[in-house]
């Protein structure tokens, strides 16, 4: 037996190289396309070939036979930006896609969601009234809860045609309950801001109407228009200068800047929607900032609680800083899963306004972070479900912009809204008084907004039965997403 030891592949340095390459001969069982490169190319070689290097995979440009001028990588770098973005494409389609019976249960589940919730913490954030009585507050909510359901199972069954004509009446309403809020003695002032219309036993905020009419009238004047929406005498006036500008004054007339702010933002949303160009929202934001801070300046509580936020304040614990360090520490309190629903310590009078304005704060308390993020959760898949109802309205007729225009007004209300009431409680922003919608106490906020969801319920509606009913076959054609660029003729 030979019992030399095996000799191992021999290392050859690469002519002008520093680097060295393992070299193995030639197997004569090897195919053909294996055997390396040509004779005349091996001669001076011997019998030796080069090992390749494995493929890694990944499909790198380097290990592609081609021309050295950098062709390669720019095709697989244009490659790499085709498929990311198909990604981004398929991820976004879960936004505009859907059916119209899916989007129909999800903005109604969610709606349903949000109002369960909401009395629920409404019940537990109140049980500890001094009164002696622990239901009161939830059942009065569970009342207005009742009406804004069969306001918006009304407003789903209402003709479709009618709309325009309910936003103009909502706004002739809304402009004179705001005047008799302001400039009667039927107002009725808390927190700062007389907001409340009082009548005999009954008592609202106006407000909360004006927001829906502007939706519903704000679309239909900018659907109506068309094309000519884009000029600047055809969105400035009616619906910026006198519609919108009435409401916000008489809105600030009563001294609350919170629900001005969602006014704005509803305006904006509708312009936007509209086609108006960026240089305007550019303008308009820098006048709103100016307004805003010189309302701020003006006003000596708002001003207080501007120095609140900033910590300017808070020596003594009676100051303003009062109600958002308790807040904060409710929500700190609570952990991941929370002390348990109706175990919140901050509610027995740590927290002023707790079942109104600072409920987020009892959410978070009692049931940690996962109720927060539940709570959050639950309005983006309402706002997914409204966003997939107006994208499933094509055309350009004057139903196609008004349901798009209503859809994104309302989503630019509940969410704005939220946003604002949760940067306040957790300290983004000083404290301006929002209700988190669905959920804060308040009969009026919440049954004008469950009729609002039932004027996207009668758009989804709509588009259900248009889908049962059988058409003539056409020639189908793709969608065209809304991420694709537009298309030049």
């Amino acid at each position: 037996m030979d019992k030399r030891t095996p000799r191992l592949p021999s290392s050859r340095r690469l002519p002008g190289s520093g680097e060295s390459a393992v070299l193995t001969p030639t197997s004569a069982a090897s195919p053909p396309e294996a055997a390396g490169p040509p004779a005349d190319e091996e001669a001076g070689r011997g019998h030796l070939r080069l090992v390749e290097d494995l493929d890694d995979g990944y499909g790198s440009p380097a290990d592609e036979e081609g021309p050295s001028d950098g062709s390669l990588g720019r095709a697989w770098k244009a490659r790499q930006a085709e498929r990311r973005a198909e990604r981004i494409t398929k991820f976004w389609s879960i936004f505009e896609g859907g059916n119209p019976y899916t989007n129909y249960w999800l903005v109604l589940g969610a709606t349903i969601a949000l109002a369960a919730f909401g009395l629920t913490m409404v019940l537990s954030s109140t049980s500890v009234d001094g009164g002696g009585q622990p239901f009161t507050t939830a059942t009065r909510q569970a009342v207005w809860a009742g009406i804004g359901l069969l306001g918006m199972m009304f407003m789903t069954v209402v003709p479709t045609r009618w709309m325009g004509a309910i936003g103009w009446a909502a706004m002739i309403v809304a402009s004179v309950l705001l005047a008799l809020v302001a400039f009667s003695p039927w107002g009725h002032t808390g927190g700062g801001s007389t907001n409340w219309l009082r009548i005999g036993p009954v008592q609202g905020q106006p407000s909360e109407v004006a927001k829906l009419a502007l939706v519903l009238w704000g679309a239909a004047v900018l659907a109506r228009k068309g094309k000519l929406v884009t000029q600047f005498t055809h969105w400035m006036m009616p619906l910026v200068a006198p519609g919108a500008l009435s409401v916000l004054v008489l809105v600030l007339a009563g001294g609350d800047l919170g629900t001005s702010l969602v006014i704005i933002l509803i305006a904006a949303a509708l312009l936007f929607t509209a086609g108006i160009g960026m240089r305007w929202f550019a303008l308009a934001a820098v006048l709103a900032s100016g307004a805003v801070a010189l309302l701020m300046w003006i006003t000596p509580y708002r001003m207080m609680r501007v120095y609140a936020w900033l910590g300017l304040n808070c020596d003594h614990p009676t100051e303003p800083c009062y109600q958002t360090e308790q807040g904060l520490y409710a929500l700190a309190s609570g952990g991941f899963w929370g002390v348990g629903l109706g175990q919140s310590r901050q509610k027995w009078d740590y927290i002023p306004e707790v079942h109104n304005d600072f409920i987020f704060t009892i959410i978070g308390e009692e049931l940690g972070l996962l109720g927060t993020v539940t709570v959050l959760g639950l309005f983006a898949v309402l706002v997914v479900g409204i966003f997939r109802i107006a994208n499933g309205i094509t055309g350009q007729t004057y139903h196609a912009r008004f349901v798009k225009l209503v859809c994104i007004g309302i989503i630019a209300w509940i969410v704005g809204q939220a946003f604002i009431n949760i940067a306040m409680v957790t300290g983004l922003i000083p404290v301006v008084g929002v209700p988190l919608p669905f959920i804060s106490y308040g009969g009026s906020a919440l049954t004008i907004a469950l009729i609002a969801i039932g004027v996207v319920l009668n758009f989804a509606r709509r588009q259900r039965i248009e889908a049962r009913t059988p058409r003539r076959r056409t020639r189908k054609r793709r969608k065209r997403s809304t991420l694709a660029p537009p298309t030049t003729s």
